[in-house]
């Protein structure tokens, strides 16, 4: 505008001064295009936390199958280990049977030694593969999630562009559809925060 009170505006300015008038757009056409604007921004949005809940699920899906992966080795050592000490204890036996007096007890005594050590060892071999487990079954949990944040994305994007095609070619079935769609993205995200 100018000292004199007359003003100047780019032809951007008018066809979107007509838009909001409704000038060039029919006022039901005009509502359409503004519900599919606002409904395209919103489902976006949550089909962005959708697909970060998706990422994040498969990295930890990733990170306890590792987990297992280091328990179950750990496990493995231990069973190395109680297989060494049973191979000790046989030799122990052996020794002991074939020997007399003394060194009989002293063999004994290490027979005796063995077992108890092979006993502390099982424990803790049974207690890493029972931590493996858990650590699998987490991680199978996490990418079963992973597959329903996937799904929910994937279906919102579906929504997304029923929404585009619906703007494109103004056909109100689409626009229904492309509310069924996002609805059903939504839900599916909703059993996926529900864990199932």
């Amino acid at each position: 505008m100018s000292d004199h009170g007359f003003h100047v505006h780019g032809p951007h300015d008018h066809e979107l001064e007509h838009a909001t008038q409704g000038g060039h757009v029919g006022h039901e056409s005009g509502g359409m295009i503004n519900q599919i604007a606002m409904f395209t921004a919103i489902i976006a949005t949550v089909g962005a936390i959708f697909s970060y809940m998706g990422g994040a699920t498969q990295a930890n899906a990733g990170l306890y199958k590792n987990n297992a992966a280091i328990k179950k080795t750990e496990a493995s050592n231990q069973w190395n280990y109680y297989q060494s000490k049973s191979t000790k204890q046989s030799l122990a036996e052996l020794a002991r049977d074939l020997s007399t007096g003394e060194t009989k007890a002293t063999y004994q005594a290490k027979v005796e030694r063995y077992d108890k050590e092979k006993a502390d060892i099982k424990q803790v071999a049974e207690k890493l593969e029972a931590a493996a487990t858990e650590w699998d079954e987490q991680s199978d949990e996490q990418m079963h999630l992973h597959h329903r944040w996937a799904q929910a994305t994937t279906v919102l994007q579906v929504s997304i562009a029923l929404a585009a095609i619906a703007l494109l070619t103004k056909k109100k079935w689409l626009e229904y559809a492309m509310f069924g769609t996002g609805g059903a993205g939504v839900a599916v995200g909703i059993l996926a925060l529900l864990h199932h």
